[in-house]
């Protein structure tokens, strides 16, 4: 009777444990998400009033911030036309991503079709250590290396939009890479399987329904590459040349979104309009960057339909 006592006294004991680590876990977890949520709202609060500054206070019309030409925002008059960074920032994400897509394909393909032991053991270590070496280091191979390359072999100073989008693809790819091998591992089996059975070859299998059935996952791995390019400033910055200009060709001096503030930011005064225009300029790249989520999520429903 005594231990069964006892027994009852241990459970009620532990149950009361189990309850209040749980209730500790809970406490916790709401803590975090609220000082996520909290910081996450700030920033954008902060960036969007920060960024339509220029707009309220200073009078600058959007339309002529988003289609405007010339870049002079201590000129007289002063002209704060950002196409020219808008162009730059799209021209090199997307050519990085045109770059970087079909390397991490066939990458890919090769680590889960082809050689999986191979690819597991060697290639793919080897990409992911590219998502680890700092920016700098990209940008400072890509003007000693690229740079020179260019400038030898095709018309002008070999800064510009190739040596951008070419530093960005090897980047990206990394990223790219993970998503695509992650995609193509997860897809069951039995599709292949029921596609060798019909006599299809592993060639034919690959293209006509392993790709086809993982191209939303693979699309979102490259829209991922492109919003991790299009934030992307130290090492654009250092190879693309920084004019303020809409080049004429791939080998042209252009500029970003994100090297036009890098470059200006601290030789502004808080306050003026160019501060506040270099803050709408952080206001584009945010809302940008919530666009290439809502795309990420949308192909992410798509995949699991």
């Amino acid at each position: 009777m005594a231990q069964t006592t006892l027994k009852t006294s241990d459970k009620r004991i532990t149950g009361k444990h189990h309850f209040a680590e749980e209730w500790v876990g809970r406490i916790y977890t709401t803590l975090c998400v609220l000082f996520l949520v909290t910081t996450i709202v700030a920033m954008v609060y902060f960036v969007a009033s920060r960024g339509l500054t220029t707009f309220f206070k200073d009078h600058v019309n959007p339309l002529e911030l988003l289609t405007g030409l010339k870049w002079s925002p201590e000129g007289e008059p002063p002209m704060f036309g950002a196409l020219p960074f808008i162009f730059g920032s799209f021209s090199t994400s997307m050519l990085a991503a045109l770059i970087a897509a079909p390397l991490s394909f066939c990458a890919a393909v090769f680590m889960i079709e082809i050689m999986p032991k191979f690819g597991r053991k060697y290639l793919q270590p080897v990409i992911e250590l590219l998502a680890g070496i700092p920016s700098v280091v990209y940008g400072f191979i890509g003007l000693s290396v690229i740079v020179p390359f260019f400038r030898d072999v095709f018309p002008g100073q070999g800064v510009g939009i190739a040596a951008g989008a070419l530093v960005l693809s090897i980047m990206i790819l990394p990223t790219m890479t993970t998503v695509a091998t992650d995609a193509l591992a997860a897809l069951p089996s039995g599709l292949k399987e029921g596609s060798y059975a019909l006599g299809a070859t592993r060639w034919q299998t690959i293209y006509r329904v392993v790709l086809p059935t993982t191209l939303p996952s693979l699309m979102t791995g490259v829209v991922l590459g492109i919003a991790r390019a299009f934030g992307e400033a130290l090492a654009v910055q250092m190879v693309i040349g920084n004019a303020p200009f809409i080049p004429k060709s791939l080998f042209e001096s252009a500029q970003t979104l994100t090297s036009a503030i890098t470059l200006s930011m601290g030789n502004t005064v808080t306050g003026s309009a160019h501060n506040n225009a270099l803050w709408s300029l952080a206001l584009i790249l945010m809302l940008m960057t919530f666009v290439f989520v809502f795309i990420v999520r949308w192909l992410e429903g798509r995949s699991k339909l």
